[in-house]
């Protein structure tokens, strides 16, 4: 009996193992037609590459005058002063560093206005390393615009408008006497001309477009290209026939979307704390900036009435001068929670701040875009408060109450990991030199590279389209 059990047993195996043997024999074939068939089927649109390495994204710098670029960076600091709120700083500096300065070399302002937004800067120092020392960085400039993924235009699009405020800011909204408008036509005059803008329509080409007025009077125009932007709150449009003061309803927009852009981070103004350095914090909720914005700001104001009385809260008016960022930086590190409500836009570089100080952010918006999603989780480390639940008296100051010590040590354990994640500066004279691998600008190519698919795409269905047919604008923005 038990050698039959045995010849049972092995019978009973058999079966499906010959079974098994003729389906692999059966697909085998099938298979073998379609790994053959594939290179004939993509050999017929040669233009499609999908050999793209995951390991770096191919960047083509276009010739641009330096006059849109450097040059920018030079007559900035050829100016005698700039009277603005934060420039003291660099008034100072023109005083006693610049003169000494090689014009290859020279560093971006510091003053807090335009330095939030200096990712242009970065980025092309960055593109402007030589090959041999760009250790870790995911793009990798090419010299051809034939063999690139993506059109990096070079413009300080910032500085340039930045400029324009402090030179004449009476027509800024202007185009004629307006410097900035003509920048922004000579970079678009030479990028028209050239074949890459041709053949894509502008839609492989990135801009970086972080200070909400850059490109003011041509956005309609680079709107179907990659733009790397700090939030779209600068691209919305109020709809005047549903919108009264009290609202921010907005009107869909066509121009931006996040299957084409990019959210960057600002550029943080505080320097940041070591997890080793974090000491005890005796404030429950830290606020420094201006009460009244405009639009969505009208919860800002909210807020500040129902917290100003509230015990272990904070709330102070501020300006971005150095007596400001000193009070910024006690107040965030002695603080266990940070407020980060809507301004003029959704998003300002007080939340780049707060991560870079371990000060916990309390983010009260219902509508937010946020750099690195999908990479970075903001709730591992982040407090998300809608609009609603904010605005009730007491709610805001009992819910952080209730968070436990382990919550709130884990929570800042978490900042510490990510804190790098948003770091522009390389340390290098004049931006140009290896960068961190783990740093904001590897960061933002690499969601760039995500979108190549869907821009690819794009650009071949618009070749398609026949001549004089027009294709209404959508928005697509989850």
């Amino acid at each position: 009996m038990i050698p039959l059990k045995n010849t049972a047993t092995r019978s009973s195996c058999s079966i499906p193992s010959l079974f098994i043997s003729l389906s692999i024999l059966c697909i085998l074939p099938i298979s073998l037609f379609f790994f053959r068939s594939s290179p004939t089927q993509l050999s017929l649109n040669p233009q499609i590459n999908l050999q793209t390495s995951p390991n770096s994204i191919k960047v083509y710098v276009p010739n641009l005058p330096r006059s849109l670029n450097y040059g920018l960076l030079e007559n900035y600091w050829d100016l005698d002063s700039d009277s603005r709120i934060g420039s003291e700083v660099d008034n100072q500096i023109r005083k006693t560093h610049v003169g000494k300065s090689s014009k290859n070399s020279l560093p971006y302002p510091e003053n807090p206005i335009i330095k939030q937004y200096s990712a242009e800067y970065w980025i092309l120092g960055d593109l402007m390393t030589p090959e041999k020392l760009k250790l870790g960085s995911f793009a990798k400039r090419v010299f051809t615009a034939e063999e690139a993924d993506v059109i990096f235009v070079p413009f300080f699009a910032t500085l340039s408008a930045e400029m324009q405020l402090i030179v004449n800011k009476g027509v800024f909204r202007k185009k004629e006497g307006n410097e900035d408008y003509q920048r922004q036509r000579m970079v678009l005059d030479f990028l028209k001309q050239t074949e890459a803008w041709k053949r894509s329509g502008g839609r492989d080409h990135v801009f970086v477009i972080t200070d909400p007025v850059a490109m003011w009077h041509v956005k309609a125009q680079v709107a179907p290209a990659i733009l790397l932007v700090v939030d779209f709150g600068g691209w919305y449009k109020l709809d005047s026939k549903v919108s009264n003061e009290s609202s921010s309803d907005m009107i869909h927009h066509t121009q931006v979307s996040l299957l084409k852009d990019v959210i960057v981070p600002y550029t943080h103004l505080l320097p940041r704390l070591p997890l080793s350095e974090n000491q005890k914090r005796e404030i429950l909720l830290y606020f420094k900036g201006a009460k009244h914005r405009h639009r969505g700001g009208i919860v800002r104001e909210k807020l500040w009435d129902l917290l100003i009385n509230e015990p272990r809260v904070v709330m102070e008016e501020g300006f971005p001068n150095a007596t400001g960022k000193e009070q910024s930086i006690k107040g965030m590190r002695t603080s266990e929670f940070c407020l980060h409500p809507a301004g003029d836009t959704p998003t300002s570089c007080r939340l780049f701040d707060a991560i870079q100080s371990l000060c916990i952010p309390v983010i009260v918006s219902d509508n937010i875009e946020l750099p690195f999603e999908g990479m970075v989780d903001y709730s591992e480390f982040a407090v998300f408060v809608s609009v609603s639940d904010a605005l009730q008296p007491s709610w805001l100051v009992n819910h952080l109450r209730s968070y436990s010590y382990e919550q709130k040590d884990r929570f800042r354990r978490n900042m510490a990991v990510v804190q790098p994640i948003f770091e522009y500066e390389n340390g290098q004279p004049g931006g140009i030199g290896p960068i961190s691998p783990n740093g904001a600008i590897n960061y933002i190519w690499r969601k760039v590279h995500q979108k190549l698919p869907m821009i690819k795409e794009a650009i071949i269905r618009e070749k398609r389209k026949p001549p004089g047919v027009s294709v209404p604008l959508r928005c697509h923005c989850t």
